[in-house]
């Protein structure tokens, strides 16, 4: 059991360690909604920031609804160690373990933006995705010369904005019903969104292996 929690140990520090170097590259290179093609022209890095949920979805402006939502992350994440070191316990597979740990090393690292980079980083009222309509909290806003009030999100511990930064710049063929022309993927993600995608979706596609049935006893 201890060699088994050592490698995920190592997997998730790995993972967290990728995470974060590459957001705050992004963040200190990249100019607010730059983009930057690194793979022809379909792959490319696309700084933004979101205030809700994975892949840029949003979750309400009140100061509960973030809050909540960090709160639940917290939870998730002690409930997801919690249940690697029993699985590990009981035996698990090292493959399913590594699985489980790909969605653990996510939510931790999206955790990680909202808990300190409001702390870490300046806090720009200018920028599109600091800007929050409904939330009560009014900065100003100078842009151009001009000064001018806005609404921003909430500010501090837990309420951080997650940045993202990749994005498939690619449509669909416009004889394609409905879709046509449209993104075939749209969202902005970024390495905490791959692993927790990563590891749901392998714990899907291998769930025969990781859960089987028990064998009916012979009477």
């Amino acid at each position: 059991m201890k060699k088994k929690l050592t490698i995920v140990g190592l997997v998730i520090l790995s993972l967290l360690i990728l995470d974060q170097v590459v957001k705050i590259y992004i963040k200190t290179s990249f100019g607010s909604d730059e983009v930057k093609y690194v793979i022809g022209n379909w792959f490319a890095l696309h700084y933004i920031e979101n205030q809700g949920m994975a892949f840029g979805t949003t979750f309400g402006s009140q100061m509960w609804h973030k809050l909540a939502l960090s709160l639940f992350r917290v939870v998730a994440i002690f409930a997801l160690a919690y249940y690697i070191y029993t699985e590990a316990k009981k035996g698990a597979k090292m493959e399913f373990l590594v699985a489980v740990s790909f969605v653990f090393a996510g939510a931790t690292g999206n955790l990680v933006d909202s808990m300190f980079y409001d702390s870490l980083f300046p806090f720009n009222p200018c920028e599109g995705f600091n800007q929050l309509p409904g939330s009560g909290v009014k900065m100003n806003c100078t842009d151009y010369g001009f000064t001018y009030p806005v609404e921003v999100r909430h500010q501090g511990f837990l309420f951080g904005n997650v940045v993202d930064m990749f994005q498939f710049d690619v449509n669909w063929p416009k004889w394609v019903p409905y879709f046509g022309g449209g993104q075939i993927f749209p969202a902005i993600w970024n390495v905490a969104d791959a692993c927790i995608t990563l590891g749901i979706f392998t714990i899907i596609l291998r769930q025969k292996k990781y859960f089987p049935k028990e064998k009916e006893s012979e009477r």
